[in-house]
């Protein structure tokens, strides 16, 4: 497990943050550094929280505030993610942007990103935005909704369950939300879960894109994930994608697909500290 409170610099570089999870993963914040530490408590008890945000909205350029990490051939200290069979990301997001944010790598001003990256976990031979685990929020069939998106096979297909309930509903401006999104590689399987209880939706594939219908078990490729993003892709800093006008606090990358009594035992663990 990998888990990000950013109360933890690391000493000596504070744009690092440490891991209070098993892995030992350290992320930076990626361009703000330091500042990106704010203070606002996500629940009882906490401290400061991690802010991303696109900086230049009419500019291309490598400044967006995001937070990971990234490295070829991949993250040896992710290894629990290599050929595993079930992987959960969730944590507690508060967003202050109306919708996607205006494209800086397109030359038409009006245009704008199709999603908004809240945190995912990358694949073995991702370019900085290709994901093995993702917690998004996406256009799907041109309605932005709240996803659980992920891909069992490097180079293979992606599976998307969407939530049937409006975005702004799941996430309401500027208030504090616990959102999880749970893969179960195996059964083929994801859920979604807002404030420890689980979120209607949809699949937006009614074939097999994780190959998962013949003899298991199933997992994912053996290879270790090429890293970590946050409030946006390419955590090498190289491209500016899908930006996130959002605070985020007590990330976790589990490795493995918890139930949902196990999520509701997360969200009230945190909801009832302080």
């Amino acid at each position: 497990m990998a888990l990000y409170d950013f109360d933890h610099p690391v000493p000596g570089d504070a744009a690092l943050e440490k891991d209070q999870g098993r892995s030992g993963t350290e992320i930076e914040l990626i361009n703000g550094g330091a500042a990106q530490r704010v203070r606002d408590a996500a629940y009882r008890g906490a401290g400061r929280a991690l802010q991303t945000r696109q900086i230049s909205p009419s500019t291309s350029g490598n400044d967006d505030w995001k937070a990971g990490i990234y490295a070829q051939p991949g993250v040896r200290t992710l290894r629990a993610f290599n050929a595993v069979g079930g992987t959960t990301v969730m944590g507690w997001f508060k967003r202050s942007m109306d919708g996607p944010a205006p494209n800086t790598v397109t030359a038409d001003p009006a245009d704008l990103y199709n999603a908004i990256g809240l945190a995912g976990l990358l694949t073995g031979d991702s370019d900085g935005h290709g994901v093995r685990a993702l917690l998004e929020l996406i256009d799907v069939n041109g309605t932005l909704r709240l996803v659980a998106l992920g891909r069992r096979l490097d180079g293979g297909n992606s599976q998307t369950f969407a939530a049937n309930e409006d975005w702004k509903t799941l996430l309401p401006k500027d208030q504090w939300v616990h959102l999880a999104a749970t893969f179960d590689f195996n059964a083929g399987t994801m859920a979604l879960y807002r404030d420890g209880k689980p979120v209607e939706g949809f699949y937006t594939r009614t074939d097999d894109p994780w190959l998962v219908a013949g003899p298991g078990p199933h997992v994912t490729t053996a290879s270790d994930p090429r890293g970590i993003k946050i409030g946006g892709s390419f955590p090498q800093n190289t491209v500016e994608r899908n930006p996130c006008d959002c605070r985020m606090d007590a990330l976790a990358f589990l490795d493995r697909s918890l139930t949902a009594r196990e999520v509701a035992a997360q969200y009230r663990y945190y909801f009832r500290r302080g």
